[in-house]
């Protein structure tokens, strides 16, 4: 019962997202129909391609419509690309997941053991350089970091390539060599915040009357850490990491363009800038459910590491 109501919970977070998307873009500066018209465009022609986008309707008889067809699987046809928004998300969506599924894997690897080890060896090297670390991860912009990438490991050492995407069909080897630079420029920041939220939870953990209890009844230390001290702390961790992810959509954005990766991010700016109404609304919408998706998981994982939390 709580996975239905929380996949109905969906239908009116979705009409609000898209009422707000929807009145942001048609109430803001700037008209795409002369955008669409070209500067030698006369009265008439303007208000004939309004006429034909059906942007001369009210406001609410437009978000009517669109609704409508919305609710059908239609998220209309683009103003600029002229084709259906569900394509151009379909044919654009296959990078973006990539360097989003790779970031976080990488994320994990990372910052969950040097949270978990700083946390064990408190007032260490490691956890004074997960500090340092942590502190120089939340105050460098990802482009600046990306740039920097660029132009060390892609430019000077020559390692990794600095521009596009290769499919894994294609080259599973071209497609992880493509993806390294953009996901340790995402990763520094996520893994700086998930490592300090790890090393807080297991730190608190590890100070338990139920970890002195394991210790004196000869449990192995490496057990008493994981299972134990780690185990107990997931629920924070994995919350943080749900969080880091929704971060990650509106970083990816930003990396796609540094990278010339041609996913989600580069076709929203696109959008943006064109002022490609269904487009923006399509790609806000998808970016909303897979958000409220993922946290539909993270709070179903609760059940799995802390078994008093019931639905």
């Amino acid at each position: 019962m709580f996975i239905v109501r929380r996949l109905l919970a969906f239908i009116p977070v979705m009409i609000i997202v898209a009422l707000i998307v929807f009145l942001m873009l048609h109430l803001s500066p700037g008209d795409p129909v002369a955008a669409i018209a070209g500067d030698s465009a006369t009265a008439e022609d303007i208000a004939r391609i309004r006429a034909e986008l059906g942007l001369d309707d009210p406001i609410w008889m437009q978000f009517y419509h669109w609704m409508i067809a919305m609710l059908q699987g239609d998220l209309g046809q683009s103003y600029f690309l002229n084709r259906p928004v569900v394509t151009l998300i379909a044919d654009r969506i296959g990078p973006t997941l990539s360097l989003a599924g790779f970031t976080i894997v990488l994320t994990v690897l990372i910052s969950v053991p040097l949270g978990t080890w700083a946390a064990y060896r408190q007032g260490g090297w490691v956890d004074r350089a997960l500090m340092a670390f942590s502190v120089l991860g939340f105050s460098i912009p990802a482009f600046v970091l990306g740039y920097c990438l660029v132009w060390f490991l892609g430019l000077h050492l020559n390692i990794f390539p600095t521009q596009g995407y290769v499919r894994y069909d294609e080259s599973i080897e071209g497609w992880i060599s493509h993806l390294i630079l953009p996901s340790i420029t995402l990763c520094c920041i996520y893994i700086a915040l998930i490592a300090r939220v790890t090393r807080a939870s297991v730190a608190e953990a590890l100070s338990e009357d139920y970890i002195r209890t394991a210790r004196a009844k000869g449990i192995a230390e490496w057990r008493v850490l994981l299972r134990h001290g780690l185990a107990n702390a997931a629920v924070p961790i994995v919350t943080v990491i749900g969080v880091g992810i929704a971060i990650l959509i509106g970083g990816v954005v930003v990396t796609e363009i540094v990278f010339a990766i041609p996913g989600l991010g580069s076709l929203t700016i696109d959008a943006v800038m064109s002022r490609d109404y269904p487009l923006i609304q399509g790609i806000t919408l998808f970016f909303s459910m897979l958000y409220m998706f993922i946290n539909l998981v993270i709070d179903l994982s609760y059940t799995l590491f802390d078994p008093r939390i019931r639905y």
